[in-house]
């Protein structure tokens, strides 16, 4: 797929294939999981360059009336978005199918959209922020560090719970722990190829970020730290952004890397957890972070860790990736509910929301006894709700 893939972008640079609607599906198909890369002796880097082909496809077709609603008057603003999020919690899947279809959102969203509906479930009806206002708490410990929380779209919509559960591990770890009011960090413009809105969003939170006095800036979602942390490449070094975004990233963390300072709790009641771990692109290829997890789940009271065979292969949720490919993302997560079911573990942790809402799918349609939880979730087994 990656050699087609790069035959595609080699005839388009050599002007042997015009940059017709007919290239839209091969680009646009690629999960932007890295592992061609990873595993490619010269290593080279596919999905950036697929990258660059989309931000030129649309620059070349224009942006449609949709990027311009999802990426500059939806996304931007988390008040809105979670409305639109609490609108669709109660309608049925057939109403927000119809909506979908009426709006013109599966040219965006796919043909497979309508099928692809039960992959998310039911979304929670009380995001996170509902009953979270920003605002600064103390932490427990006194020489810790000043916590920023920065809250992704996916946890605060679809993972509320797991959000909350970060809050008190973080509260922990820090001195002070602020919920910050930011927004969507712009990943999802960017894989669109949208630069221009990706820099927009980025310059939103850049301007957040930037007039706080914080040690560090942790969020649980791993693919919003991976966007994060690479904000300095959004703009050219001449851009008065680009310092700002380096200082900014330079203290940016995935709760992967800040778990082991928490410790691993007490001996919860109940029986011990059978637990499996799946590294999320954005976690292990993105960030490198594949130790860290592992090493803390083993470490926790009350769970046995069972390491799960391609356990840092993509799942296929890649995001939206699994509502506009369906069929396509449907064969990559049964490799991957294969493997889980291997294991026999009882839980499988992530650190993606996009991830987990797709292995529980995965878990649920197989009929397996297997909930997908959130890290955070795990770590806070066995501790107290002070």
């Amino acid at each position: 797929m990656a050699r087609g893939r790069l035959a595609l972008l080699s005839a388009l640079r050599d002007g042997s294939l015009d940059w017709s609607d007919g290239i839209e599906e091969p680009l646009f198909a690629c999960l932007l999981c890295g592992a061609c890369t990873a595993n490619c002796f010269p290593a080279v880097p596919t999905a950036d360059m697929i990258l660059e082909a989309r931000r030129e496809y649309l620059e070349r077709s224009g942006r449609k009336p949709l990027h311009r609603l999802l990426f500059d008057h939806l996304l931007p603003y988390p008040g809105r978005l979670r409305l639109a999020a609490r609108g669709a919690a109660v309608l049925p899947d057939r109403d927000v199918s119809r909506v979908a279809r009426a709006l013109g959102l599966l040219r965006f969203l796919g043909r497979d959209f309508p099928k692809a509906l039960d992959i998310v479930g039911r979304v929670p009806a009380r995001p996170l922020r509902d009953g979270s206002a920003p605002r600064t708490f103390a932490g427990q410990d006194r020489t810790g560090p000043a916590i920023g929380y920065f809250v992704g779209c996916g946890m605060d919509l679809v993972r509320p719970e797991a959000a909350r559960e970060t809050l008190a591990l973080l509260g922990r770890l820090g001195r002070s722990v602020e919920l910050l009011p930011n927004g969507c960090c712009g990943l999802p413009a960017e894989t669109y190829g949208d630069r221009r809105a990706a820099r927009k969003l980025a310059e939103r939170n850049l301007r957040l970020l930037a007039g706080r006095s914080l040690d560090l800036i942790v969020t649980d979602c791993s693919s919003c730290a991976a966007f994060l942390k690479k904000y300095p490449r959004l703009f050219e070094a001449d851009d008065p952004w680009q310092e700002t975004a380096a200082v900014v990233s330079s203290r940016v963390r995935d709760l992967l890397e800040v778990l082991s300072r928490i410790g691993p709790g007490d001996e919860p009641q109940g029986e011990k957890w059978i637990v499996t771990y799946h590294d999320p692109c954005h976690a292990s290829r993105g960030q490198g972070l594949t130790k860290p997890p592992r090493d803390f789940l083993a470490s926790l009271p009350g769970v046995e860790y069972r390491e799960m065979e391609e356990a840092d292969w993509c799942c296929g949720g890649a995001g939206s990736y699994a509502l506009a490919h369906y069929d396509l993302a449907r064969r990559v997560l049964e490799r991957k509910i294969d493997h889980i079911e291997k294991t026999g573990a009882q839980v499988v942790a992530s650190s993606c929301p996009a991830c987990l809402v797709h292995l529980d799918y995965g878990c649920r349609i197989r009929g397996l006894p297997v909930r997908a939880v959130h890290i955070s979730r795990i770590a806070n087994r066995g501790r107290s709700s002070e």
